[in-house]
């Protein structure tokens, strides 16, 4: 049984000797799909919970009526109300918020375009199984363009300083 729930041991690997793995790379090439649809889940989540909590923020500054239509609706997206000009803020906010989310959950420069990009696929889905048609608005596809742009761009800029860091040869003992 317990060999069963042992994932290392079934699928032939040491998740402790990855420096000797693939040739000398610091991480494995191994495909995990548990893994990643683990972050896939996380980083749908946090988009939807920062989203509302970055459009409840804004909506109480700017006095506009609370909805949670305004997440999946392309009607509240545009800039010719305060209140479309409002949500474009909050899912800009939200972007660069999930982009320190995908930092801390994906920490792999390679996939902050495949995990912005999933996101915001999910949130389209969201939206077509809400309002039962196709976004067709031009703020809609803009507004979320751009945010995929964002949160790709800041993501990559994180993970690359992260992935870029010196690593002490000498001196004192670290523990890496």
């Amino acid at each position: 049984m317990l060999k069963l729930f042992n994932r290392e041991r079934m699928w032939g690997r040491n998740r402790t000797s990855t420096s000797s793995m693939a040739g000398g790379h610091f991480r494995s090439n191994l495909w995990d799909p548990v893994l990643i649809v683990a972050q896939i889940c996380t980083m749908q989540a946090a988009f939807y919970f920062c989203l509302g909590i970055w459009i409840f923020f804004l909506d109480v500054i700017g006095r506009f009526d609370l909805s949670l239509d305004q997440m999946f609706t392309q009607s509240d997206l545009g800039l010719y109300e305060d209140s479309g000009r409002t949500n474009i803020i909050a899912y800009s906010l939200n972007s660069l918020t999930c982009a320190f989310i995908m930092w801390y959950v994906v920490g792999r420069t390679k996939q902050c375009l495949d995990f912005a990009a999933t996101v915001h696929l999910g949130h389209f889905i969201g939206c077509w199984v809400v309002n039962g048609y196709v976004p067709q608005t031009f703020w809609w596809w803009m507004t979320n363009g751009i945010c995929v742009g964002l949160m790709t761009i800041l993501g990559e800029f994180l993970c690359m300083r992260s992935e870029m860091k010196a690593i002490p040869l000498m001196g004192q003992k670290v523990d890496l």
